[in-house]
């Protein structure tokens, strides 16, 4: 993953990624095909190595017509964010390096009917204050169909891994290389306190 955002890391620094609170400054909806020809004009600008085609992202967008999300202010784009989706057989082939990333097979994703086991961000680019509708997209993804699966992505520099840190991501031991993963609070462990360190009230207090 790589993006010209990082130079907006700081809107969103050390902020959970699903406590993001959506903006009405710039918004973050899932894009509409009229949008795409435009979104891969940035892509290619802003990644470095990256050849998107319009017609690559009208597929991708067919595929699954939440998979893609545009950053607009003013009724100006901004750029976007594109997902790959996982299923099971998809999150693990994630895990053991066994996925085409640029060309994923459709056994690995999920149907647009199927609840999600992975969030893999296949791209990421956008200028000026795109990074703030970032919140608009966690929102989004907070829906039933992708509650329960975590976020992967991919930095391609360090700057890139600034961002994902500040948004909760952290690396994951896995042999795809470079692999980091936001785990959602509702997959985390949670922490196990002695039992002679709670009061008799202490318990009721507890948010997490």
């Amino acid at each position: 993953m790589h993006n010209d955002l990082i130079e907006r890391r700081d809107l969103v620094a050390k902020h959970d990624l699903d406590r993001l609170l959506p903006s009405s400054a710039v918004s973050g909806e899932p894009a509409g095909p009229h949008q795409l020809a435009d979104l891969a004009d940035i892509a290619n600008r802003e990644i470095p190595g990256v050849n998107v085609s319009e017609a690559g992202l009208v597929q991708f967008l067919r595929d699954d017509p939440e998979s893609i999300f545009a950053f607009q202010r003013e009724g100006k784009l901004l750029g976007g964010v594109a997902f790959l989706y996982l299923n099971g057989r998809g999150h693990d082939a994630l895990l053991l390096d066994g996925i085409d990333l640029k060309n994923p097979s459709r056994e690995f994703l999920a149907r647009s009917n199927e609840g999600v086991s992975a969030i893999y961000t296949w791209a990421l680019a956008g200028y000026g204050r795109a990074a703030i509708g970032l919140g608009n997209v966690a929102a989004y993804l907070r829906r039933p169909r992708f509650i329960c699966a975590d976020y992967f992505a991919q930095p391609s520099t360090s700057a890139g891994g600034d961002l994902l840190a500040a948004l909760g991501f952290k690396p994951v031991a896995s042999f795809q290389p470079n692999l980091w993963c936001y785990e959602r609070p509702r997959n985390r462990l949670p922490i196990r306190m002695p039992g002679s360190v709670l009061s008799a009230g202490s318990f009721s207090d507890a948010r997490h």
